[in-house]
């Protein structure tokens, strides 16, 4: 079970980190690289979750304070917005 723990902790770093713009690499992939090591199991899949979302509509999530997430989405973007100091 470790293993593919492991597994899919690096599998969301690695997509985290490859979004397709480089804004978006940048703000969650060093959140990921920083924090999914870790993150609990239920958190995880939540970031799983969050990372199937479209690129425009994350970005503005985590950059627009006014647009933020409801529900398990919005303490994952709290807490990137933590950490990227947009507080």
């Amino acid at each position: 079970m470790t293993d593919d723990v492991a597994s899919r902790r690096r599998r969301v770093v690695f997509r985290a980190s490859h979004r397709g713009t480089k804004e978006m690499d940048w703000l969650i992939g060093r959140f990921a690289e920083a924090r999914v090591e870790d993150m609990p199991l239920d958190a995880l899949a939540d970031f799983e979750r969050l990372l199937q979302m479209p690129d425009p509509e994350l970005h503005d999530m985590i950059l627009y304070p006014q647009i933020a997430p409801a529900g398990a989405f919005a303490a994952l973007v709290a807490q990137m917005r933590a950490f990227h100091g947009l507080q």
